[in-house]
């Protein structure tokens, strides 16, 4: 990705999942982060997961986190198969940047392992991704380090959702507008609430299972919601 894209496009886009915009609160968290030495810190995480999943070798971009008034998020990221962007902001806990590390890491090694185009990802590959990302983070960092929205909504909220907005919608394909919709929680859709399926899907198949990190990589998406679709 980006390879033929104008570095205004790039820039926009990675602002759209947290990327710092100049101005001098984003230049004093630049100078906290270089303080902390976050850029060695990233690096020894880097080493540790590499080689604990055996992930591929990507050049990791560490940029300031841009703050936002209606949130309370210190963090965020985006991960592309050959590369992933960190975007870090006042974080005093080295284990918050651990947990965003695993979250963006995992989603490159589940790619490498899927041996597919992201072009040809669907709805259910999206929130299975993001539910295994997160179901990494509770296991190595623990559950107080989950991101905000893995407990947005209830399991009876959960499965009306499912039933009405995702259940004949899984097969969508990432590059259509509903996928971003549905995943996102844009519109009328509740707010992440692609992301907090996800995550309840996954922890419903691995409450009843103890599965190794690499064969999670190679899992196909559909195993995770057998047991819903065999309720109904």
């Amino acid at each position: 990705m980006f390879k033929e894209d104008r570095a205004k496009r790039v820039y926009q886009y990675l602002v759209n999942f947290g990327m710092y915009r100049p101005n001098r609160q984003t230049k004093e968290i630049y100078e906290k982060l270089v303080e902390q030495k976050v850029w060695g810190k990233v690096q020894s995480i880097f080493v540790k997961y590499k080689k604990l999943w055996r992930g591929p070798d990507i050049p990791i971009y560490i940029f300031p986190f841009e703050p936002h008034r209606k949130s309370k998020e210190k963090k965020s990221g985006v991960s592309f198969p050959d590369k992933l962007f960190l975007f870090i902001g006042h974080i005093e806990d080295d284990k918050e940047i651990e947990a965003l590390f695993i979250h963006e890491y995992h989603h490159v090694c589940r790619i490498h392992n899927q041996k597919k185009q992201i072009e040809e990802y669907t709805l259910l590959d999206s929130i299975i991704m993001e539910g295994l990302a997160e179901h990494a983070v509770k296991q190595y960092c623990g559950k107080q380090y989950n991101a905000y929205w893995c407990q947005m909504y209830k399991e009876k909220e959960l499965l009306k959702y499912w039933e009405e907005d995702f259940k004949e919608n899984l097969n969508i394909l990432k590059t259509e507008k509903l996928h971003d919709s549905l995943l996102f929680g844009l519109g009328p859709h509740p707010d992440m609430i692609g992301y907090c399926l996800g995550y309840y899907l996954v922890s419903n198949y691995l409450n009843q299972r103890n599965l190794a990190d690499i064969r999670l990589f190679k899992s196909d998406s559909r195993v995770f919601i057998q047991s819903i679709l065999d309720d109904e």
